[in-house]
C-alpha cells in the first residue's frame, strides 16, 4: 500500500494562536507545493509536566486543540504521549520516525526545541533536511502591537480577564468545550436556565466573572451570559462556566457545548437575593447583545 506523504508542522499548538497560525498556513502551502498531506505534530500533555511541579495550565484541551488544528487546514494530526521515553528520543531519531510515516518535509517556528534535552533546533532541522533534499521552512515569530505573540502571554491575558486582548493574541476567541452537566437547577426557577460545563484539570481558569460569549451546540450559536466562577449567590463552590444562551429553548443535558469568549463584563459577587441576580443577569444579557452584535 503506497504510503501518504506528509508536511509537518512541529510544534505543541497549545492555544493555536497566530503564531502557530502562521506555521500552519506556511505547512498547507508546502504541502500543496508537494502533493503532500499537512499534518501536525502535537503532545497530549505539556512537555514540562515531566520536569517540573509547577506545570503551566493549558489554554485548550485536547480535543480543542484538534479543533483549532482542523480550521487551520491540517488533515492530519499525530498527538504523542508526553513520556520519558519519547522526551528522552534524539532529536535525529525523532525526525527519522517521521521520515518512516511518510514525512517529505517539516515546518517550524525559529525558536522550537524538539528531541532529547532540547537538542534540536531550527536551525538543526534546516541541515538535517537539507541533507535529505527535504524542503524546510522556518516562520519567525509573530507580534502584536511590538508584544511577542506566545501561549504564555495569552494565559497571562485569560487570568486577568482579558479576553478580548487574548482574543487579538489567539486570531480568533479562546474557546472552551464541554459536556452540558445538571446543576441544582435554580436558573429556572427565575427564568434565567443556565447549561453548566465543568473546567477540566489542568487547563485554564479564565479569571472568575461574567463574560460575553457565544455558545455552540448543534451545529448553532447562540449569544450567551457565562459566569466563570463558583455562583457566591446560590452557595455554590466548585468553579465552573454557567451559561445562559440567549434565544435557545430545549434540552441541553449530554450535549458538547463551545464557549467562545469575546469580553469581560464584571466580576463574579454575590447579591443579596435571587431576584437581584435576575435583574443584573438581564443587564449582562443586554450587554451581550450589543456587544456580539458589533
Amino acid at each position: 500500500m503506497k504510503q501518504t506523504k506528509k508536511i509537518f508542522a512541529l510544534g505543541f499548538f497549545d492555544g493555536v494562536h497566530l503564531g502557530h497560525q502562521a506555521l500552519l498556513s506556511a505547512c498547507v502551502r508546502l504541502a500543496a507545493e508537494q502533493n503532500a498531506q499537512p499534518a501536525a505534530i502535537t503532545f497530549d500533555r505539556h512537555p514540562q509536566s515531566l520536569f517540573s511541579d509547577t506545570v503551566p495550565p493549558l489554554i485548550n484541551t485536547g480535543a480543542d486543540r484538534e479543533r483549532l488544528l482542523g480550521r487551520m487546514g491540517v488533515t492530519q494530526i499525530t498527538t504523542l504521549p508526553t513520556t520519558k521515553e519519547v522526551m528522552s528520543t534524539s532529536w535525529e531519531r525523532f525526525l527519522e520516525n517521521l521520515i518512516a510515516d511518510g514525512v517529505v518535509g517539516f515546518v517550524c517556528g525559529e525558536d522550537f526545541r524538539f528531541g532529547h534535552r532540547g537538542e534540536g533546533t531550527a536551525e538543526k532541522l534546516r541541515q538535517f533536511c537539507y541533507t535529505q533534499g527535504f524542503p524546510c521552512v522556518i516562520v519567525p515569530e509573530q507580534q502584536v502591537d511590538g508584544i511577542r505573540v506566545s501561549s504564555t502571554h495569552i494565559r497571562r491575558l485569560l487570568e486577568q480577564g482579558e479576553a478580548s486582548q487574548a482574543a487579538r493574541f489567539l486570531g480568533h476567541p479562546h474557546i472552551l468545550t464541554g459536556e452540558v452537566t445538571p446543576g441544582r437547577q435554580l436558573g429556572r426557577t427565575i427564568g434565567v436556565p443556565t447549561a453548566n460545563i465543568p473546567i477540566p484539570p489542568g487547563v485554564i481558569v479564565p479569571k472568575c466573572g461574567v463574560y460575553a460569549c457565544f455558545a455552540a451546540v448543534d451545529g448553532k450559536k447562540y449569544p450567551a451570559v457565562t459566569n466563570v466562577g463558583s455562583r457566591p449567590t446560590v452557595g455554590g463552590h466548585e468553579v465552573r462556566a454557567e451559561s445562559w444562551l440567549l434565544d435557545f429553548s430545549g434540552d441541553l443535558y449530554g450535549k458538547n457545548l463551545t464557549l467562545e469568549f469575546f469580553a469581560f463584563l464584571r466580576p463574579e459577587i454575590r447579591f443579596d437575593s435571587l431576584e437581584a441576580l435576575k435583574e443584573q443577569i438581564c443587564l449582562d444579557a443586554e450587554s451581550v447583545r450589543r456587544l456580539l452584535t458589533k
